[in-house]
């Protein structure tokens, strides 16, 4: 067993996996949001258009992801995808300016596959990004900076 559990973690570390438990670090049952990469941005199917590149996202319990992308033109653009699109749910996508009320666009309704895409200018400044589905819990994010 001492062998098995040496070589699975060799392997790990040789893949440049390796998980620690921290403490004080969030719990696997924790929704934080992350950098998005290729393979995590499975999900997202170019709602927001040509150009646009997931930098963030967040699962939700719920069955969707929110997908926080960015265009080089210095725009943000949100959307929230359901994982198995099919019957109409509560869903929504929406993004503004940190700290800017009158930059909010979003989008909220029943939709069968998401809601958005949503846009905000906002090169060179932070933005506040979030979405819902099914009636789930609200997620905002406030770290996004160019």
């Amino acid at each position: 067993m001492k062998r098995n559990l040496k070589a699975a973690a060799t392997s790990l570390i040789a893949s440049g996996v390796l998980l620690m438990a921290l403490p004080g670090a969030a719990s696997a049952t924790e929704l934080q949001p992350h950098l998005g990469t290729a393979q995590e941005a499975e999900g997202y199917g170019g709602q927001c258009g040509s150009g646009y590149t997931v930098i963030d996202s967040l699962r939700l319990e719920s069955g969707a992801e929110i997908y926080l992308t960015y265009s080089a033109s210095g725009y943000n653009c949100v959307v929230t995808v359901a994982e198995y699109p099919g019957s109409a749910r509560s869903m929504d996508a929406w993004i503004q300016r940190s700290n800017d009320e009158s930059s909010r666009d979003s989008d909220s309704g029943n939709y069968t596959a998401y809601a958005g895409p949503v846009y905000v200018y906002a090169k060179g400044s932070c933005v506040d990004w979030g979405g819902s589905y099914a009636y789930g819990k609200y997620y905002k994010y406030r770290s996004h900076c160019d």
